[in-house]
């Protein structure tokens, strides 16, 4: 690397960083002087830069650096007996490096591959189905030199089910540039025009209008604009953008160039999470392919002027930088932390220039409506909400994997049709949504009313607002993870308290602070040491976290605690003191009964 000062510009930091640990293990203090030098940044602001993400190590972190995913789904497969494999062959304890530098072994959240757990990553290629002999083998062969590359198992696609061929909107056959070329003759604003028409909002759980947030971005007058596609998937038990990326890259590429060709934009960008590594080279080749076919680049399809170019940002393990102004901050070569969102990234994003960020399935949504045509489309689903969902689904069923729905569905034919077993518990659209219950299996799989539902009932009694949520169809960022009557309730909510406290930014104290504090609540509970003071001080703090936080992370941080107190009282009730038979409550009025005895005889006395 050069050492010459700004020779670099810093939004290509990450990839840099990324380069220098892949060649070395680790980003030395000497790589981290020179780079310093080489962005004309303090070593102080870069050692910021390297601390907040995961996956960048300052100390080498093994040849085969392991990455054990420790979700609840994974902990309720085979996790605690692969993981003990793992230290057992490699002869270490996770968190630690062998002495000879061999192997590291780490824990990290959901990987995306809640489908097929017990799942890991080493050097970011998947390893799935995991079980202590297949550890075993594994690290035997690695110690023979046998390459990574052959032994790693790429991930099934374990697309389980589509509608009839007519309504299958994502998992059909797809020929490169049909939906692209449907732009010929239509202008950008006839373009927008028809999006909005088609009802598309965002997939990736917010549900913004896309043809609203692109006729922003093109109301804004820029000499650049950018595109950006959300491919850090980081909610637990989400996978449906791993699969439609490895399924269909060019869809997502064709939507993409789509919405550039929209809105004015040249430049586009898929932000890929670290943990699907091993996509980063088919979303290249296919790039290159569409290059070479004049689907991307300059004038592209014949028409003067339109010039599109994409490139991938590798995430580096922050789940925060889902949110679009931290995943823009990442970009930069900054901590992925939200901004307060002064100017929304359509009017200042991207190096402070309007700039649209959709996620994978959107952009995939908005391809596939310019190439069927917009009745076709509208035909499908519900008034309301048009089109098919896909649906991420792991835990207790018979056929866990990606089920492409049409929205309007009832929740109890869809737990039929995953073969769930015997449904209790059910954590829906990852750790930030619900919980639902058989209260919920009546309800719909669509979208009517929910979003005024959420607007109105965010700032109002949290159990209140959960009770809202529970009475409205059900919007969907596409996870759905069941569990069975066998599985305890608090050790559930438990691991998503855990992974909030992780997750946090830390840049705010409700959400730094509050989920600290409710993680501690549910340990008492799980203790059978809480009372009912407990329980309310839970949904205080609920309500205070969700008004205050800074962004989305905190805001919907506390909705699958909030909804598990109104559907499962019992499961807390159960663990209180005064229910419980291990402990009585301590009475604090009758523990200074005598005290207050004493004082009152001294003060009567001193009168």
């Amino acid at each position: 690397m050069s050492t010459k000062e700004n020779s670099f510009k810093k939004s290509s930091l990450m990839n840099i960083l990324w380069d220098i640990q892949k060649k070395r293990r680790c980003i030395s203090r000497d790589d981290m002087t020179k780079i310093s030098k080489a962005f004309n940044i303090s070593r102080i602001e870069l050692e910021g830069v390297i601390s907040f993400y995961h996956f960048y190590h300052l100390k080498h972190a093994g040849k085969y650096t392991i990455y054990l995913n420790n979700s609840i789904i994974s902990k309720y497969k085979d996790f605690y007996r692969v993981k003990k494999a793992f230290e057992k062959e490699i002869g270490i304890k996770t968190g630690h490096v062998t002495k000879d530098g061999l192997f590291g072994l780490f824990e990290t959240s959901c990987i995306g591959l809640s489908d097929q757990e017990t799942s890991a990553l080493i050097n970011f290629n998947a390893f799935t189905n995991l079980t202590p002999e297949k550890v075993k083998t594994l690290i035997s062969k690695l110690r023979q030199g046998e390459s990574l590359e052959s032994l790693s198992n790429f991930p099934e696609n374990n697309i389980q089910y589509t509608p009839e061929e007519n309504k299958t909107v994502f998992f059909k056959p797809y020929h490169q540039g049909n939906a692209l070329k449907k732009i010929i003759g239509i202008e950008p604003d006839s373009v927008i025009d028809l999006i909005k028409a088609s009802k598309l909002s965002g997939r990736g759980g917010a549900f913004f209008p896309t043809g609203l947030k692109w006729q922003f971005c093109r109301d804004n007058k820029s000499d650049q604009k950018y595109i950006i596609c959300n491919a850090d998937e980081g909610e637990p038990g989400t996978f449906k953008d791993r699969v439609l990326m490895n399924e269909h890259p060019g869809l997502l590429i064709e939507g993409m160039t789509i919405a550039g060709y929209a809105v004015g934009a040249t430049e586009g960008t898929i932000y890929l999470r670290a943990e699907y590594f091993y996509l980063k080279n088919k979303l290249e080749k296919t790039i290159k392919k569409f290059l070479e076919k004049g689907l991307l680049g300059k004038n592209i399809l014949g028409i003067e002027g339109f010039d599109f170019n994409l490139n991938i940002h590798m995430g580096a393990g922050a789940y925060v930088c889902g949110e679009e102004t931290a995943l823009i901050a990442s970009m930069e070569g900054k901590r992925g932390e939200p901004t307060t969102k002064e100017f929304f990234p359509v009017e200042k994003g991207y190096l402070g220039k309007p700039t649209v960020v959709n996620n994978v399935e959107t952009l995939c949504a908005a391809a596939r409506i310019l190439e069927m045509g917009l009745d076709n489309y509208l035909a499908i689903g519900t008034k309301a909400t048009p089109g098919t969902k896909l649906m991420s689904v792991s835990g207790d069923c018979n056929k866990p994997g990606i089920y492409e729905i049409e929205w309007g569905m009832k929740l109890k034919y869809f737990l039929d049709l995953i073969e769930a077993k015997d449904p209790h518990f059910i954590l829906f659209n990852g750790f930030s949504g619900e919980c639902l219950s058989s209260q919920d299996f009546d309800r719909e799989i669509s979208g009517e009313n929910l979003l005024a539902e959420h607007i109105q009932f965010q700032l109002n009694d949290p159990i209140e607002y959960a009770r809202k949520m529970s009475a409205v169809g059900l919007r969907s960022g596409g996870a759905f993870m069941i569990f069975d009557k066998t599985r305890d309730l608090l050790p559930i909510l438990k691991n998503i308290t855990d992974f909030f406290v992780a997750e946090s930014c830390g840049i705010c104290v409700p959400c730094r602070t509050g989920n600290f504090l409710l993680n501690k609540k549910l340990h008492k509970i799980k203790l059978c040491h809480a009372d009912k003071n407990d329980l309310e001080e839970i949904k205080e703090w609920c309500s205070i976290i969700k008004q205050s936080s800074r962004c989305g992370l905190g805001k919907t941080s506390t909705n699958c605690l909030l909804t598990a107190m109104l559907k499962f009282p019992e499961e807390f009730n159960k663990c209180l003191l005064a229910e419980s038979d291990i402990n009585q409550a301590f009475n604090l009025e009758k523990a200074v009964d005598n005290y207050d005895k004493i004082i009152n005889e001294i003060e009567t006395t001193y009168e």
